[in-house]
């Protein structure tokens, strides 16, 4: 089931120009509206671009729902790290027709009890890749809210790196895994949307020849794992002088689909 209600930051990412009429009305029925961060200050205030002589400013405190610490003070790295993006608010003040005060944290918090309240394992969310570390991907899946796509959900077919499948800005759909309410996480899966080896075996017969890519030797040096589809891998016989990565043409042998093998031989 695919269920959205909040989008992503930089899901449209379109510089707006708002008037002054439009800001009032959505602090006045509370709004989540996005701008474009210009700016982080010496006192990591971040600075939104809304219009022609309209700035607003999102206040440290106001600047996270889930990343504070005791005093309720956003990590400093977060408003450095927001500039040049798209952040989502809400417009808590107006002070005169150029001058307003904005919360992301409100805007994060509603998003964030949607999460909580409404999104289930098994449903699929769209999101986009904010970062990517060795050991997985950091995915907004709606508000500022991220999840994380650890590198062993991303696909059947093991990979190194979470940058062989995805790059920062991508926009994906992903699956939730699970929720942890207490401490605010998010895990997501991204292998069970490319469909299981039913599906991704519907394309090949044998006979065929098929472009793959090199993954792996076995422990025994018995054959070399060669990717088809991210979620379908078939084994060819072992030969020296092929690395991780390499972009191989392979015939396929045999096609064993009770037990969802797949012989292969480098061409």
């Amino acid at each position: 089931m695919e269920y959205q209600k909040f989008i992503p930051e930089g899901w449209n990412n379109t510089k707006e120009n708002f008037n002054l009429s439009d800001l009032q009305i959505a602090k006045q029925n509370g709004t989540v509206m996005q701008g474009f961060a210009e700016k982080c200050d010496e006192n990591f205030n971040l600075h939104i671009y809304l219009g022609k002589d309209i700035t607003g400013v999102i206040p440290r405190n106001e600047m996270d729902a889930i990343n504070n610490d005791d005093f309720g003070m956003t990590r400093q790295s977060i408003c450095k790290n927001k500039v040049g993006q798209f952040v989502q608010f809400k417009v808590k003040e107006i002070f005169d027709e150029n001058r307003l005060l904005l919360s992301r944290k409100e805007a994060g918090k509603e998003a964030l009890n949607w999460v909580k309240n409404e999104l289930e394992s098994g449903m699929i969310v769209s999101g986009i890749v904010k970062n990517i570390r060795r050991f997985g991907a950091f995915v907004d899946i709606g508000g500022g809210i991220t999840g994380l796509l650890h590198i062993e959900d991303i696909s059947i077919s093991r990979i190194k790196s979470p940058e062989e499948r995805f790059f920062v800005g991508q926009k994906i759909k992903v699956m939730i895994k699970s929720i942890d309410k207490e401490n605010n996480r998010i895990v997501l899966s991204y292998k069970e949307l490319l469909g299981n080896w039913e599906d991704n075996i519907q394309d090949y017969q044998e006979k065929m020849i098929v472009d793959g890519t090199v993954k792996e030797a076995d422990q025994y040096k018995n054959g070399l794992f060669i990717e088809l589809k991210p979620n379908l891998v078939g084994l060819a016989e072992y030969k020296d002088g092929f690395r991780y990565g390499q972009k191989v043409k392979v015939y396929i042998k045999k096609i064993i689909k009770d037990k969802k093998k797949i012989k292969l031989l480098i061409v």
